[in-house]
């Protein structure tokens, strides 16, 4: 049987020991977990899967999608302000950049394909390019990868059982591949979110005094 090399490659690339600093951030989770909203393994899984179906999950993966597609440096520079443009607040804004700009270091200097710092799934979507991968599997390892990073930070902080985040993160692997699908005729012209309070949480850690999380 052959194994798709390029599986192995996104297992790399979206994997926790994937030097792009993914432990540092919740997402607003930590606020979330302080103001008393986030509780059990049930409360995580209600609001990640809002998160992934109507938030930042979901914008990623248009955004990812449309740095695949992206005709030329000028466009790929479109997406990315666009990418910027739309987070929600300046900790998002920093979340996604400073991963972003890690995660472009990395695949240059590895695999010596020079890709300029862009947000991070600007940064996935054109490295996935590059590299001749498939755009929606690309898509569906992303969401997983984002999904696993914010269950992670949640058995860290609730704190939960290392068997209830595993078991949250196996609940919310189908939405991954769902919005791998459903993103497939997306232009930035879908981009919009409406997850208001996950937006909130992360507006509001931004005066948090004290926090184990960077976002």
């Amino acid at each position: 049987m052959s194994i798709d090399p390029h599986i192995l490659t996104l297992t790399q690339w979206l994997s926790p020991s994937f030097p792009v600093g993914a432990f540092a951030y919740s997402h607003g989770l930590e606020m979330a977990i302080q103001q008393g909203r986030i509780k059990t393994a049930a409360d995580l899984q209600d609001w990640l899967t809002d998160v992934l179906l109507h938030g930042s999950g979901r914008n990623d993966c248009i955004l990812l999608r449309a740095a695949y597609g992206a005709a030329d440096d000028q466009a790929l520079h479109a997406v990315d302000a666009m990418a910027r443009a739309v987070a929600a607040c300046a900790e998002r804004l920093q979340e996604t950049r400073l991963q972003g700009e890690a995660f472009c270091k990395t695949v240059s200097d590895v695999w010596g394909d020079p890709l300029e710092r862009a947000t991070y799934p600007v940064a996935v979507g054109a490295a996935a390019a590059k590299a001749g991968i498939d755009v929606s599997l690309t898509a569906a390892m992303y969401c997983q990868s984002f999904a696993s990073n914010l269950v992670s930070a949640a058995v860290r902080a609730v704190p939960l059982g290392q068997t209830e985040g595993q078991a949250v993160l196996a609940a919310l692997t189908p939405l991954c591949q769902q919005l791998a699908e459903e993103t497939q005729n997306t232009t930035l012209d879908d981009l919009h979110s409406t997850a208001f309070m996950s937006d909130i949480a992360a507006l509001t850690h931004e005066t948090l005094e004290h926090r184990i999380f960077r976002t």
